[in-house]
């Protein structure tokens, strides 16, 4: 179903800042299928997997079907074009493919791979404001009324916090509207300008005491399909994480990932409530063997 909608958003999707990306769903209402996806992709994969052990199949052959079912969306995602999604795409399902098992040696080779082609995915795969932007991570005193203007912005907010903040609503950076995206994808330069260097560590650690919540229960269930599911969403959990406060501080490309729970956005509110209460039904269900219809 999630590929049916990525498609039908390459044939009569929404264009807003110039990509295609969202499905008209009723006025005022919008659906961002690769958000979805971000749920599904782990969902289908430790489904796959699942059945796949408990018909004794473990070679090779398994983890190459896995890759071609996490291939597809991304493709289909990358024409939109979204690059920060399809990346979290497929990184967390090349974390299930990871925890099902798969050798060493298959993932070292992988990673060899990558690192040789990413020279060829920078000069012929990507689009010129997408090479611009990794440019700009790089210097963005480059350009600081274009290309760098959001990040050096996100910047002077994020120092201009101190330890202890301005204040709630008290920030100026916030409040004279000089951070472009300031209520979705720089919300966190928002929450350091205002609550300071203590509040942007009481918000990692939040985040980090559920992810490591999270991997207890995957770890936990005695099920391939219930662990597997719960490795990938809490690593889904932990990629948003990462790539948004690293595009906010400059150590990643600005690629339109929002921070979960605390940016705006439908979607992505959906997306990780049905991760959480995914998180919650394999703890519940941990001594059984549990498979995608048994939990709901």
């Amino acid at each position: 179903l999630g590929v049916i909608m990525l498609i039908m958003v390459d044939f009569g999707g929404v264009v807003v800042n110039g990509a295609e990306r969202w499905l008209q769903v009723m006025p005022g209402f919008r659906l961002q299928p690769s958000e979805l996806m971000k749920i599904a992709v782990p969902l289908a994969l430790a489904r796959y997997y699942h059945q796949s052990f408990s018909a004794g199949r473990t070679g090779i052959w398994v983890h190459i079907v896995a890759f071609l079912m996490v291939a597809v969306p991304v493709g289909l995602v990358l024409r939109q074009p979204d690059l920060g999604t399809a990346l979290m795409i497929l990184g967390t399902g090349c974390a299930v493919i990871f925890f099902a098992g798969i050798s060493l040696r298959i993932v070292v080779s992988l990673l060899l791979f990558v690192a040789a082609m990413v020279p060829v995915v920078f000069f012929f795969a990507l689009h010129d404001y997408q090479r611009q932007r990794i440019e700009t991570m790089f210097n963005p005193d480059a350009d600081p009324l274009g290309a760098g203007y959001q990040l050096q912005q996100g910047l002077i907010a994020i120092g201009s916090g101190g330890v202890a903040g301005k204040g709630f609503m008290e920030g100026a950076q916030k409040e004279l509207d000089y951070i472009p995206e300031q209520h979705t994808d720089f919300i966190f330069t928002i929450v350091a300008e205002e609550f300071g260097f203590v509040g942007a560590i009481v918000l990692l650690v939040a985040w980090g005491v559920c992810i490591i919540q999270g991997m207890q229960v995957a770890g936990n269930s005695r099920s391939t399909f219930g662990g597997l599911a719960a490795a990938g969403f809490v690593s889904t959990l932990l990629l948003y994480v990462v790539i948004n406060i690293g595009m906010v501080i400059g150590l990643l490309p600005v690629v339109g990932i929002p921070l979960p729970l605390i940016s705006y956005g439908g979607t992505v509110i959906v997306t990780v409530m049905v991760g959480f209460g995914l998180l919650m039904a394999v703890h519940l269900n941990r001594a059984n063997d549990m498979t995608l219809r048994g939990m709901f």
